[in-house]
């Protein structure tokens, strides 16, 4: 049965010799895989392997047969909202592949969330409109995801005090606790002094309290990247 929904993409493989199997997060049906075909191939007339880069933003027709198929097929695709400044801003792009990446491992819903496809959605667009002030956007990020993911804390005091519960080694001086304070309570794109170690810091313990929650989560991979280009 063919269904519209809008998406976003996150990662894809190779598949075979021209094709890919791609995971997107859908507002319809939450994280799905989908197989596409003849993406890859040098006789096509359109770069459509573009439309899979992390975080691009889609609207699709898509099969979907039943609850117990893992793997779907796309019938029609195009971005909807095209990205101006992500692939082109180093900085944004290093931000744009640690988002990917946490979402990859933290989305396993199969089915819809509105309120959070929005966010994501809200997130990656004001990510691109930014010109300024955008250095910790990936830290807010995290700490609005976590409410989303039922592990959001409401001020910088729960979260660390569940950090040293969990036998997190290093505490907070008062000028990096009092920026984490701000960035919990700010919106997107609000100036917030702050370090590049102190930083650095935050970004570890968010990643520390992610863990607690999420078996799942792993190494990120992407934050070498991210201390290359956050300086």
């Amino acid at each position: 049965m063919l269904h519209k929904t809008r998406g976003i993409a996150l990662s894809y493989i190779r598949y075979r010799e021209s094709s890919i199997i791609a995971k997107i997060y859908t507002e319809a049906f939450g994280i799905q895989t989908y197989i596409v075909n003849g993406v890859r191939s040098s006789k096509s007339k359109t770069n459509r392997i573009a439309l899979f880069q992390p975080l691009t933003l889609l609207d699709m027709v898509v099969y979907h047969k039943s609850k117990d198929d893992t793997i779907h097929r796309i019938s029609e695709l195009k971005c909807y909202a095209p990205f101006f400044t992500i692939p082109f801003d180093v900085l944004k792009s290093g931000l744009a592949l640690f988002m990917t990446e946490i979402l990859g491992k933290a989305l396993r819903e199969e089915e819809n969330n509105e309120p959070l496809f929005r966010f994501i959605e809200e997130s990656v667009m004001q990510l691109d409109q930014a010109d300024r002030h955008f250095e910790n956007f990936h830290i807010q990020f995290l700490m609005q995801l976590a409410h989303f993911l039922g592990f959001g804390v409401e001020n910088i005091a729960d979260l660390e005090r569940e950090l040293k519960d969990n036998h997190y080694p290093n505490s907070s001086d008062a000028q990096e606790h009092r920026a984490a304070e701000q960035l919990l309570l700010s919106d997107y794109g609000q100036a917030i002094l702050l370090d590049r170690t102190r930083r650095i810091n935050i970004l570890e313990k968010l990643i520390f309290f992610y863990k607690i929650h999420m078996d799942n989560l792993g190494e990120i991979k992407s934050l070498e990247v991210l201390r290359e280009v956050l300086r």
